[in-house]
């Protein structure tokens, strides 16, 4: 239960905070927003503000904000998104995406002064506490995955990669008994290393690095919020790349993608190793956010770009009844993509 709050409260800021970025610059730019929207319909209930009504809906997967004029009516009306220029109606619809980014950016930069968890060096392991030897990546079908150890969990008793590595190495084919912990639990968990394991895999088949939380001065902060969140997006663009390959050459979606399901379970277990976790992945969610909204796909704001884009190519605007038709189907497809999505986040945790 505390696992779905938190979850649903992660989404709720994500989705606000996305809306309002276009809300807010459709306010500034002189239009009438009509709704504000959390979720999408059938509506729970709503409240009138103004000019603007506000309203919870049904489906939690998101948002939206009714501007007048958005489907190209009223063009004459001052007040109408229709009448604005090309360029303003872009600002409008990035203004999401701006937020979405800032908002990374922001919880990245407190991170870095609070103390993000990062992988050690020689640079900044001296300025590291709480450092533990960490789980980050683990094998399917591998004695690790059947002992059910967890990403994140934290190997107690050995200072170095290295010293583990040795005690495994030895003990290949017997039992042994491993100190974990796991946010505020301590766990002994027995397994098997492998004696053959598959290429490319260790004994136990898992990945380890030495970890801690590293803090800086505000001023640092800033600066390395800013340039990793900018990696961060760099990465995230070439992983969705990566992924529109193989559903274009295999069909498939890589194991990694992960939906409302996933992201929840996510959710719950960077809750459990502590709210420094939580915040980063939020951060990472966030910038996710703004590189998934701007793939020029329907019905996502990179859609509607696209359309504006077409209409500064040639010289007018795409009928709209046609635009309309093309966003309505990209709805559907992304709704079946995200229960398929889900699906398949179900059965993992059966």
């Amino acid at each position: 239960m505390i696992t779905l709050l938190i979850f649903i409260l992660i989404l709720g800021i994500l989705v606000l905070v996305h809306e309002w970025g276009h809300f807010i610059v459709a306010k500034k730019s002189g239009l009438t927003v009509e709704e504000f929207g959390f979720g999408f319909p059938p509506k729970i209930f709503s409240w009138k503000s103004g000019e603007t009504t506000y309203s919870i809906n049904i489906l939690p997967l998101g948002g939206f904000v009714k501007i007048l004029g958005e489907n190209d009516g009223e063009t004459n009306n001052p007040k109408s998104f229709a009448s604005k220029s090309i360029g303003m109606r872009s600002l409008i619809t990035t203004a999401g995406v701006a937020m979405n980014f800032a908002l990374g950016t922001l919880l990245l930069i407190i991170g870095f002064n609070i103390g993000l968890p990062q992988v050690l060096n020689k640079e900044n392991e001296a300025l590291a506490k709480n450092i533990q030897i960490q789980i980050i990546a683990i094998n399917r079908n591998s004695p690790a995955e059947r002992a059910d150890l967890k990403l994140g969990d934290s190997i107690e008793d050995f200072k170095e990669i290295s010293i583990f590595q040795d005690f495994i190495s030895k003990n290949k084919g017997k039992e042994i008994s491993l100190k974990i912990k796991r946010g505020v639990d301590n766990l002994e968990i027995k397994t098997v290393p492998r004696i053959n394991p598959p290429e490319g895999e260790g004994a136990l088949g898992i990945a380890l690095a030495k970890t801690g939380l590293v803090s800086y001065p505000w001023y640092k902060s800033v600066w390395l919020g800013i340039q990793s969140a900018f990696i961060i997006t760099w990465e995230i663009i070439k992983g969705f790349f990566e992924l529109i390959k193989n559903l274009l050459t295999n069909g498939k979606i890589p194991q990694e993608v992960a939906g409302p399901v996933g992201i929840a379970v996510l959710a719950g277990r960077a809750t459990a190793l502590g709210f420094i976790y939580l915040l980063q992945l939020v951060a990472l969610i966030s910038l996710n956010l703004a590189v998934l909204n701007l793939i020029p796909f329907p019905a996502l704001d990179g859609g509607r770009l696209l359309f504006l884009s077409i209409e500064k190519i040639k010289g007018s605007k795409v009928n709209p009844k046609i635009e309309n038709a093309i966003h309505s189907i990209g709805i559907i497809l992304l709704l079946f993509l995200a229960v398929l999505i889900t699906y398949r986040d179900i059965l993992k945790l059966l």
